[in-house]
Order: structure tokens, then C-alpha cells, then sequence
């Protein structure tokens, strides 16, 4: 338990942050924080590294994960939200915070989120659980006191569904941010199993969101027969810009999660992120318990991915399902 004073100065800390936010043009106090009041109980800090549906989904999922393992939230934990708007300074900040006010334990969500708790927690030696993040190793998050679950995509499940909606497709285009340790290693992925399914990868990398729309006309304009959309955080944030240049263009969009499909991509094969947030707080919560310690608890994939389509969209880029996926798939309502 913290004493009254460590919890004081760990507001005022945190509350020096948030002014800084406010200040630097970023969503301002209220805007992007949730505190519960829970008195004397453990405090897990929860960073997430921007606001879009997957990311949203792995924390909702989370703080119910801790509600199925039987924690109650005022009474076990109490929860300091922050969400860092896609800034890494910020996410740098928000973590120094979680330190500064002993939080029990931090969550990241997202590599960046999670890079930055891990690094401010490691004088304290605080336990780090991280979730939505691709390649735990290649981010250095595999070993120390941290843990989590990994949102490694299905690759060849993907490009087993491109190849049956279009099997004349040979050109497969990718938007990635080269910074984003997740994306990076897709990439390697998909150029390493794609010729096995007759395809060829168009990889465009880039540096910032506001580089993504052209970097989407760039491969329009080379020709490419469809997009495959990872869970790239810049990538996702202007999704919808994207799918009105692909829309025009008659070049569908596959998504890899299901706030994709929702958005308007025509199908995918991808992970169900409320699923990966609960089995993260699942986790956390043997760990906040004393249960287990993250040295105990390698970090976790999920094994079985979903089928998603959007009828509508399909519908409206002349693509014709396949019986047999179709009764495989999960329809998921949305735009066309």
C-alpha cells in the first residue's frame, strides 16, 4: 500500500504533465484522462500510445480481464488512464509520471507506450505489462520484469483470403511506418510468404501520418492490384482518408482487425482485440495479486485468428465472396 504521502506527490507529478500536455497543443486535462478513486489501493497506470479502435479495444478488454479473474476496481486497483495522442515525448512523460506516483504496476499499449513504461520503471523495478505489440523481441521487451501479450498478425491467413477473393491479383501494396518496430517485422513477413501465394509486395515506407495519404497515391499510381493494412498506428489513424482514395480508385482495402471492417476495408484476417485485452489482464491480475511474477509469465500470443468481410464494401468493388469462407467469416456491419 502507499503511504498519503507518495500518492500527493505522484498527482502533482502527473498533474505537471498533463499541464505540459495541455500547453504543447495536445488533448487537454479531461480530455484524455481517466482516474478511478480508489483510496489506498495499488494504482496500475495505463499508457496507450493513441486513440483508434484496436488500441481502444485491447484496454477495454483489459479492464475486464481483471473483472473475470475476480479483481474489483476501488477495492483491488485503481485506474490512471493517460493516452498519449501518438506523441512519443508524450508517452515518455506519462510513464515518468506512473513512476513518480509508485503506480503497482504499468500497462502499455503499444510498443512505444510500452518501450517508454519500461524505461521509466526500471529504477523501481515496477512490473510492465505490455499488449498490441508485434514482435516483443525485436522491441527488447522479452526479458526483466515485464510481460504481455503479442498481436502477431496471420500473414498467410491474409494472403490465403486475397488470393480467393482475387485470383488474378498479383500485386499486394503496404503502407508501413519505418520507426514502428510492429510494422518493420510484418513487412519481413509478408515478403518472405508472399511468393508462396503468387504475389509480389509493394512496401512503402513512411515517417510520419501526414506522409500515409501520399504514400497510398504513390502505390494507386504503380498499379497495385489491393492494400493489406496492418495494425501500423499512423496508418490506422487516417484509415478513412485512405479508403476514399482507394474507393475512387476500385482498389480494395483488406484490414487486419475488425474496427477495419467496420471502417469500410472488404475483409481480413485478423485478431479480435477485445480478446487480447482480456487475456493481458488476466495476466496483470495474477500479477497485482501475487500470484506470479512477470519472470513467471512469458509473454503470450494469440493462436486462432477470425475471418472478417463487409458485405457492403465487397459489394461495392464487384468482389464475390467464396461459399466456403463465407460461412467461415464473421459480417461485420460498417461502411462501403
Amino acid at each position: 500500500m502507499k503511504n498519503l504521502k507518495k500518492l500527493l506527490c505522484g498527482a502533482l507529478s502527473l498533474s505537471m504533465v498533463l499541464a505540459l500536455t495541455a500547453c504543447g497543443g495536445q488533448p487537454a486535462e479531461g480530455e484524455n484522462r481517466e482516474e478511478t478513486a480508489g483510496g489506498d489501493a495499488p494504482i496500475i497506470g495505463i499508457s496507450q500510445y493513441g486513440q483508434h479502435g484496436s488500441l481502444d479495444n485491447c484496454r477495454e478488454g483489459f479492464l475486464q480481464g481483471l473483472q473475470e479473474a475476480g479483481l474489483e476496481e476501488g477495492k483491488d486497483y485503481q485506474i490512471d488512464y493517460q493516452n498519449a495522442s501518438f506523441d512519443d515525448n508524450m508517452a515518455i512523460q506519462i510513464a515518468q509520471a506512473f513512476s513518480a506516483e509508485d503506480a503497482a504496476l504499468m500497462v502499455g499499449i503499444a510498443t512505444p507506450a510500452a518501450t517508454a513504461c519500461y524505461a521509466a520503471a526500471e529504477d523501481k523495478d515496477i512490473p510492465v505489462i505490455f499488449t498490441a505489440i508485434t514482435d516483443p523481441v525485436g522491441a527488447k521487451l522479452d526479458s526483466g520484469n515485464i510481460t504481455g501479450t503479442s498481436d502477431v498478425l496471420p500473414v498467410e491467413g491474409q494472403l490465403e483470403l486475397i488470393r480467393a477473393l482475387q485470383p488474378d491479383a498479383k500485386t499486394v501494396g503496404i503502407v508501413y511506418t519505418t520507426s514502428e518496430a510492429n510494422s518493420v517485422y510484418s513487412i519481413g513477413v509478408y515478403q518472405e510468404k508472399a511468393a508462396d501465394y503468387g504475389f509480389t509486395i509493394e512496401a512503402v515506407g513512411v515517417t510520419a501520418q501526414s506522409e500515409v495519404t501520399q504514400a497510398v497515391d504513390n502505390l494507386i499510381a504503380k498499379g497495385v492490384d489491393c492494400l493489406s493494412n496492418l495494425t501500423d498506428n499512423n496508418v490506422v489513424g487516417v484509415l478513412g482518408s485512405i479508403l476514399e482514395k482507394t474507393n475512387e480508385a476500385g482498389i480494395p482495402v483488406y484490414g487486419s482487425e475488425i474496427e477495419q471492417m467496420k471502417l469500410g476495408c472488404v475483409a481480413g484476417a485478423g485478431l479480435d482485440y477485445v480478446q487480447l485485452g482480456i487475456q493481458t489482464g488476466k495476466m496483470a491480475a495474477k500479477i497485482l495479486t501475487g500470484e506470479a511474477t512477470c519472470q513467471d509469465l512469458p509473454y503470450e500470443v494469440i493462436e486462432n485468428y477470425s475471418l472478417y468481410v463487409n458485405s457492403k464494401a465487397l459489394t461495392s468493388l464487384n468482389l464475390t465472396l467464396p461459399e466456403d469462407i463465407a460461412q467461415a467469416a464473421e459480417e461485420v456491419g460498417g461502411n462501403a
